[in-house]
């Protein structure tokens, strides 16, 4: 494949009814045959700037552009998007909508059939062989896990045979497990083709294993490119733009000078650099775990051996909860971990009466959800799924907020607005519109919504998926104070980080149901457990195990602690 370069020369664009331009005289090149990370905050421009690649920019989302854009010799203003998709792919965020046939063979196929490319069949076959689904050909796209399903949108921008391929946040929603298969297709893909890979990319853990260029974007403009080991040493610079370090490169920076340094004076950005560059660390004392001691409070829910699947073309019904119990008490911070498909979303909506369990019993706070309806469950528990877009309606976010408390007919709205704002610190956002903000922002301000009801249960569906670092921490913190507001709040998460630092019980999933129901600490200390339910632990704890470190330390700062007390050459 011969080489090409996108070339970005001081691009300009604002979206219409925006008074700032979301990129300023962005400058960038990148070529095929290299594995490049566009990094940046949330709202920082970075997807916007890869739409520019092949055109989506400005042809499908119309705006002020200025500067040129350059794939190769093309000019992407004087070309279209169909012709760009043949050089330049692209696998959106939410790639369930690029989804469009219900056999996954005939939707690979799609794009090489409709630009009438005649070897399309084989263009498919390659491509699924690529992606590792060779076997998964004649099946429905429903079938499959949504990291496959993230696989086959792959596929079909392969099938195009393409120069660059770009994937807006390739672990966004996917388990740990996927999310690395997902990445090691990748890098395969580049290394085996010379395609260039260009993803973007909150998780700097998945950078620093797999990447080889790191592209900054910072207030809408393209402030440095270095290669990655070099990048992810900016700690400030990522620091100041809201990303975060991979978790060994925090570590080193805060060791004492020479214990966290490389030969050459870098920090580790892997967990293999890691284990050359700190000190080791004497085992402490075993203190027994905690296991057993969930019910601290008064039971708030209990599911008792429930089964719930979905209807199936094929096979007629597809159970994802089978004889499925657990309960649930007050002053819980219940994580909900498991793969893809595991069931996680679910029993979310099982807790809300959204969905009724085929056989077995659901109560929430003294209720059978089979004799009521969602609507009276609502008014105690509230339920805050995974695209917090869909829940603004109004032309602000106290307005939206607002309108949820007016729809309960609540006698004091105004008192009560006002007070989740300021319990929240949310007065920089609560006049904004909540469709026009930023996903981390969408995250809080859906929480606002939630927890002005006052209610004794919260439920979040992924609540810092493709969060940066500021949101993030945002996030977390309010999960941390919704307890003092609430009584039981339970999270499905893939985010083993938030696991480790704000869950006080983990509830795992798999297969056979609850493979375990225990403390973080008892669950990351059980590697086969993790691998049997598609999990990985945060760099901490596989640090941890490395160096020996028994019991695992759950956070950067316990684990500095342990090697500044401790360690030693």
């Amino acid at each position: 494949m011969s080489s090409t370069t996108i070339t970005v020369d001081d691009l300009t664009f604002r979206y219409p009814g925006s008074d700032e331009p979301v990129l300023r005289t962005a400058n960038v090149e990148i070529g095929s045959g290299e594995f490049t990370a566009i990094i940046g905050g949330n709202g920082s421009g970075k997807t916007t700037l890869c739409k520019a690649f092949n055109g989506l920019v400005p042809h499908f989302f119309d705006g002020t552009f200025e500067g040129t854009v350059r794939v190769g010799d093309t000019v992407t203003t004087e070309s279209d998007v169909s012709t760009l998709s043949r050089t330049v792919g692209y696998v959106f965020q939410d790639f369930e909508n690029q989804l469009v046939q219900p056999i996954v063979r005939d939707d690979v196929e799609f794009a090489a059939k409709n630009h009438g490319l005649e070897d399309y069949e084989a263009r498919a076959t390659d491509a699924l062989e690529a992606v590792g689904l060779g076997d998964a050909a004649d099946r429905f796209i429903w079938e499959l896990s949504g990291g496959q399903q993230h696989l086959v949108a792959l596929a079909g921008v392969l099938a195009m045979d393409p120069e660059f391929v770009v994937v807006d946040e390739p672990a966004a929603q996917l388990d740990p497990h996927n999310a690395r298969e997902t990445y090691e297709q990748l890098r395969e893909l580049q290394q085996d083709t010379d395609v260039g890979v260009i993803v973007i990319e909150h998780h700097t853990e998945f950078i620093g294993d797999y990447c080889d260029r790191l592209v900054m974007v910072a207030d809408g403009d393209v402030a440095w490119t270095e290669p990655v080991d070099a990048g992810l040493n900016r700690v400030e610079a990522l620091v100041d733009a809201d990303i975060h370090p991979p978790q060994v490169t925090q570590i080193a920076r805060q060791l004492p000078e020479g214990d966290g340094t490389l030969p050459d004076g870098r920090y580790p950005v892997t967990v293999e650099q890691a284990v050359d560059a700190f000190p080791a660390a004497a085992s402490e004392e075993r203190r027994p775990v905690k296991v057993d001691g969930h019910g601290f409070g008064e039971c708030l829910i209990s599911v008792d051996d429930v089964t719930h699947g979905y209807p199936t073309l094929r096979e007629g019904r597809t159970t994802v909860l089978d004889s499925f119990s657990v309960t649930l008490y007050s002053g819980n911070r219940v994580a909900l971990v498991g793969a893809n498909g595991a069931g996680k979303s679910t029993l979310l909506r099982l807790l809300t009466g959204l969905e009724s369990p085929d056989h077995g019993t659901v109560t929430v706070l003294g209720n059978d959800t089979n004799e009521t309806l969602p609507e009276e469950l609502a008014e105690e528990t509230v339920y805050i799924h995974q695209n917090p877009e869909e829940m603004f309606v109004e032309e602000t976010v106290r307005e939206d907020v607002a309108y949820y408390l007016e729809n309960r007919d609540d006698p004091d709205v105004d008192r009560r607005v006002a007070d989740v704002i300021d319990f929240l610190n949310m007065e920089d956002i609560a006049d904004r519109d909540g469709r026009l903000l930023s996903v981390g922002q969408q995250r809080r301000a859906s929480l606002a919504i939630g927890l002005a009801t006052d209610p004794t249960v919260v439920l979040l569906d992924e609540p810092t998926g493709s969060l940066d670092l500021q949101s993030r921490r945002e996030v977390t913190r309010m999960l941390s104070r919704s307890v003092t507001r609430t009584e039981t709040v339970v999270v499905a998460t893939h985010d083993l980080q938030l696991v480790a630092e704000w869950a006080d019980r983990v509830v795992v999933l798999g297969p056979d149901g609850v493979l375990a129901d225990e403390t973080p600490q008892s669950v990351f200390e059980q590697p086969e457990l993790l691998a049997r339910a598609h999990l990985r632990p945060p760099q901490v704890v596989e640090l941890s195990d490395r160096l020996g470190i028994d019991p695992p330390s759950l956070t950067t700062s316990q684990i500095v602690d342990r090697l500044t007390t401790q360690g030693g050459r």
